[in-house]
């Protein structure tokens, strides 16, 4: 049976897979109320292990040094609280699973933003080439496919990684529909935002440094 996680460790990943975000994005990210959200953030910042920052008038909560090891810990006691393991030998396999996949995301990705010129160097994609385009997506479709298998693995074991598929497949029908910024665009609505915090997840779940 899929395990729920207890709030407090939602609050503390939310900020971590987004990266950054204020109340009402931490609170959306896993369903959560967002004046239950806010309380949790004032605790945590207290505790030293978020902080809020503000830039051009807008500002976000993101992890201290200190707030990343915390979630590591959470997130270690979560699997530990497995008895037969298996969450944790899920998460090991899917994160093997998703390595050539990320591989093939990343260049889809800069394959939309960039593609060969003249003379061979690679020159920003003005999108005037449909086939081009859509060659793009039709690599991006296929990765989307090939994941959600392990994102269902994921789900039955944790119920925190729902939503991946769905947020993967409407970003990819807005692309399709002609929004191009769905693509790679930074932000948590893109294929590339929700791949990022996929990879994020599936990284801090495993306990496996970014870049290891």
């Amino acid at each position: 049976m899929s395990r729920a996680s207890d709030p407090a460790v939602l609050v503390l990943h939310a900020v971590r897979v987004l990266g950054s975000g204020d109340d009402r994005a931490v609170a959306a990210r896993y369903g959560l109320d967002v004046a239950a959200v806010h309380e949790e953030l004032l605790d945590l910042e207290a505790f030293g292990l978020v902080t809020w920052a503000e830039f051009a008038g807008t500002g976000g909560w993101s992890l201290t040094q200190r707030g990343r090891a915390e979630d590591d810990r959470r997130l270690a006691a979560e699997l530990a609280a497995d008895p037969s393991g298996r969450a944790g030998a899920v998460v090991a396999d899917a994160l093997t699973t998703f390595a050539p996949l990320n591989a093939r995301v990343l260049r889809a990705c800069t394959d939309w933003q960039l593609r060969p010129g003249p003379g061979g160097r690679l020159d920003v994609n003005d999108h005037a080439d449909p086939a081009w385009d859509g060659r793009v997506l039709d690599e991006l479709a296929a990765v989307v496919d090939e994941v959600r298998p392990l994102l269902t693995g994921l789900e039955d074991e944790l119920r925190r990684f729902a939503g991946y598929d769905e947020r993967l497949g409407d970003a990819l029908r807005a692309a399709r529909a002609g929004h191009g910024a769905r693509v790679a665009a930074v932000g948590a609505s893109s294929v590339h935002g929700v791949w990022m915090e996929l990879h994020e997840d599936l990284l801090a779940t495993a306990g496996v440094p970014r870049g290891a």
